[in-house]
């Protein structure tokens, strides 16, 4: 991220100003982890992971974890209120929390290295790339092929605005920026959309807005097809 960006978020933990995240383990997580008949020694990678639920889950499912996050004050957060007492270790430009199956590296995700990493097998992305600017996006793209192994698979969660024309119930492509950012490296498929209503952005404006969850399922151009 940028520094103003890097500031922007760190600013939101302090003033906890943090109504992204989930109180509880991602619905659709759940629902569709299965489906990637992952091995229980897999590891799998949660970049942006904030002090989300997700990464218990995952371990619970006997993954290790590695998650990464730009705010010490979400990490520890993540720690202190599930009762662990993690080991802190300086690696490289991180500070690395870790108990048990679950790794935190604390630091910018654009300064991320193959090696911090290890062998991921797999990538949820709950919302990683929504929660970037637009122009940091295609960098956020471009830093996944730099640091993950060539056959790592990803689940990746999305909240989109439908397009223009689209009814509730109707069967929606898939979103043009997602196709743009992840086709030339990985084949697409949509899995999963339904419709749910948030507040509008704008406080002076007291009608919810109809938004789509979306589930895609990204598989990798280069390894052998093995997506569920």
């Amino acid at each position: 991220m940028t520094g103003r960006d890097n500031e922007l978020w760190q600013q939101s933990w302090r003033d906890r100003d943090i109504a992204f995240h989930q109180s509880v383990v991602n619905p659709l997580l759940v629902r569709f982890w299965p489906d990637f008949k992952l091995t229980a020694d897999d590891l799998v990678f949660v970049p942006l992971c904030g002090k989300s639920l997700d990464l218990l889950w995952l371990a619970g499912q006997g993954h290790a974890v590695i998650g990464v996050e730009l705010s010490p004050l979400a990490v520890r957060a993540f720690f202190r209120e599930n009762k662990l007492q993690p080991t802190r270790r300086k690696v490289g430009k991180f500070t690395r929390w870790e108990h048990g199956r679950i790794s935190i590296l604390c630091g910018d995700f654009f300064a991320l290295s193959a090696a911090d990493l290890g062998d991921v097998s797999m990538v949820f992305d709950r919302a990683a790339l929504t929660a970037l600017p637009d122009d940091l996006r295609s960098a956020y793209i471009a830093q996944l092929g730099r640091i993950l192994p060539a056959n790592c698979r990803m689940l990746l969660l999305t909240t989109e605005e439908p397009e223009e024309g689209e009814t509730q119930g109707q069967p929606f492509a898939v979103a043009d920026e997602i196709a743009s950012l992840y086709t030339s490296a990985f084949d697409i498929e949509l899995r999963h959309v339904e419709s749910i209503f948030e507040p509008d952005p704008d406080p002076a404006i007291s009608q919810p807005v109809r938004v789509e969850q979306k589930v895609y399922c990204l598989t990798p151009k280069s390894a052998p097809s093995s997506a569920p």
